[in-house]
């Protein structure tokens, strides 16, 4: 259980799958300009990341290591993926239209999103069983809800500052993310 624990605390904070490993940046900097919005991306990462986490760790153990296919396993999690953000895709279009709307092209970039991919391959990397492979996928997940939401409640603040010129737009973001980076890199020394 100990174990279990470290494991989430790791991936949310310790090692945050956008603050520290830097995976996840498109849909981070394109979501993050309404809290709303985030959360909903935030909570759609956190079920793709989780569900495919635990499919790809069964499939992984079940099937590719068994057959001896194991080269294929970037090849198989991102069909799992893609096949998994298809399905939220369908979901939110018929029960959140207008979280669909709002998401707009990001949610299809989840399938192309580097932390859900992450997640799956780092499982794999350091020999999760099912159980850690689905703790990881959603600490992970729910590092990137974290980071995401933190960045749109900035940027909603920003909106009324006064800001010079040359850091209107990205320049600020990109500067906010960097200054959220060393934040987060506090929690290095928890674990």
């Amino acid at each position: 259980m100990v174990k279990l624990l470290i494991i989430a605390i790791s991936a949310a904070l310790v090692n945050n799958v956008v603050l520290s490993r830097f995976l996840g940046l498109c849909p981070f900097l394109g979501v993050s300009k309404q809290i709303k919005t985030a959360a909903g991306m935030g909570a759609a990462v956190i079920a793709v990341v989780t569900v495919s986490s635990a499919i790809c760790s069964l499939i992984y153990d079940a099937v590719l290591v068994p057959l001896d296919l194991v080269y294929l396993n970037t090849i198989v999690f991102i069909l799992v993926i893609a096949a998994l953000v298809q399905f939220v895709e369908m979901v939110l279009k018929k029960n959140s239209p207008s979280l669909y709307e709002a998401l707009g092209v990001y949610l299809p970039l989840i399938t192309t999103n580097c932390c859900v991919l992450g997640t799956a391959l780092t499982n794999v990397q350091d020999n999760y069983n099912f159980i850690e492979a689905v703790v990881n996928g959603i600490g992970t997940s729910v590092g990137f809800l974290i980071a995401i939401v933190i960045m749109a409640g900035i940027r909603e603040k920003i909106e009324y500052n006064d800001i010079p010129e040359s850091f209107k737009g990205m320049p600020i973001v990109l500067l906010t993310a960097g200054l959220m980076s060393i934040a987060f890199f506090g929690f290095s020394g928890i674990l």
